[in-house]
This record gives structure tokens, sequence and C-alpha cells, in this order.
């Protein structure tokens, strides 16, 4: 048996460093101001000012010019471009997508766990709709997404609540809110092989993803967007099919370098 870690001794000011990165970054381009900070995290604002000024001095956040609004900065996006170029999986996985883009012409979507959330780790647009944005970097509720969903239903149950908030909070109306419905759903998804969004994440969308298992356990998934307005169960199980496919083809590529890669 492996030896036990011994536990490790949170250090408070890293710990609010990075609190104070995470918030900024999910405004998702929204500045914010001291007191909306400091109300958000629970931290006295003389406890915030230095450290945004700290960061703010380092690249970390960037601050308008009067010093009142703050978002974050130039130095994150250099950090997270280093995790993708990185990323031992995610050139061998791109490659696939944009074969099932050419294949399908849908939106498609490489993402990974952490934590309650998924991250979305590379994406490729349909021609027929391009959002005004990149999803890449963006993190989701796992609950909420059919990439989230698909990796959760894989996970070994005692490792389910780990991943989940304590309240399923709706992203619209059709997201799933209760424990006793999100087990059933992804009780169904295991036994389907595939999980489905339907509509919990965007109004008008349907999604579609499956586990990528190259790795124990599951952390990885990828999925397709498509607008209901040109689904229909002929291009449901078209779409189904060619993921599960295209998730074969990735894991007999990644698969047998993959003890050797991640780490």
């Amino acid at each position: 048996m492996p030896a036990e870690r011994p536990e490790v001794r949170e250090v408070k000011s890293a710990a609010r460093t990075v609190e104070v990165l995470e918030f900024l970054a999910a405004r998702d381009n929204r500045p914010v101001r001291l007191r909306e900070l400091s109300e958000g995290l629970g931290v006295p604002r003389s406890s915030l000012h230095a450290l945004l000024r700290t960061l703010t001095q380092r690249g970390w956040v960037r601050a308008d010019s009067t010093g009142t609004l703050y978002g974050i900065g130039i130095r994150a996006l250099l950090a997270g471009t280093t995790y993708l170029d990185s990323d031992p999986f995610v050139p061998l996985i791109t490659p696939v997508l944009e074969d099932l883009r050419e294949q399908l012409d849908e939106t498609l979507h490489f993402g990974r766990l952490d934590g309650q959330d998924v991250v979305y780790l590379a994406t490729r647009e349909s021609s027929q709709y391009l959002r005004p944005f990149s999803r890449v970097g963006r993190r989701l509720p796992a609950f909420s997404t059919s990439l989230g969903k698909a990796i959760l239903a894989d996970l070994p149950p005692d490792d389910l609540a780990a991943h989940l908030p304590p309240e399923l909070t709706p992203l619209t109306p059709r997201t799933i809110t209760t424990r006793p419905g999100l087990e059933d759903d992804l009780a169904l998804t295991r036994q389907r092989g595939y999980a489905i969004d339907n509509e919990e994440n965007t109004l008008g969308v349907r999604c579609f993803a499956v586990p990528l298992r190259y790795l124990q356990p599951t952390s990885d998934a990828i999925s397709a967007s498509v607008p209901l307005a040109r689904l229909d169960e002929a291009r449901e199980r078209e779409v189904i099919g060619a993921l599960q496919q295209a998730a074969q083809r990735i894991t007999a590529t990644v698969l047998p370098a993959a003890r050797t890669l991640a780490w």
C-alpha cells in the first residue's frame, strides 16, 4: 500500500491569491469593483487592496486608469496558454475534432473535469453557427453539461460527491437541479454509453458527449452541440455514432502512450 501523504497546511496568502484570480477569471471579461470582490470572497477590503496592487504590478490582474475596476491580467493568459501547449493529449485529439467537424459540420468540444467544473481545452466551431468568442479555457458546472455528465457517469460512485456543488444551481429552466434526478440521468448515461445535455446549459441547443477512457479514473470527454432547429432522430443517431467512433479512434491512439505522457 502506498504511504499516506502528510496533511499539507494551507498557506492563507497563497489561497487568497488563487481565490482572487479564480473570481476574476469567472467574470467573463466583466470588471469588478473592490467592494464587490470583497463581498464575493468574504474578505475585508483592506486585505484585498494591497494584494490587488501586487497582482496588478506583476500582470496577473489589470486595473482601469482610476484603479477602481479590476479584471484578469495577461499573465493568466500566458499561464493558461502554456498549459494547453504542454498538455500531451490536446495535439492528439484536435485532429480528430477537425475530422468530426468535416463530417458533421457541428460544434465539437474536448473537455476535462476539474473539481466541480468541466474545462474546455479545445473547440472546433460549425460553419453554420459561429460564436463571437472562443470556449477554450471556459469553465462550466459538470452536472449541467454533456461533457461533464459523460465523465461523472464514468466515475466510481464514491467519487461523485466531490465533483458536485452543495446546490445544483440551474443555468436554464431545463437544468437538472436535484441529486436524485442527476443520479438517474447519470445511470441512464452509463446504460446507453453517452450523455445528453437537453438544453440544460443553453436553451435551443442539445449536446451529446462520450467519455475518453485512456486514463483511470476518466477525466476527459468529447461532445457535439447541435441546435434543435436542425436536429431530428436520424441526425441524433448520426452525431452519436460519429462521436463514439471518434472516441474509439482517440483511445486507440492515446492509450498506448497515456501512462508515459500523463503526470
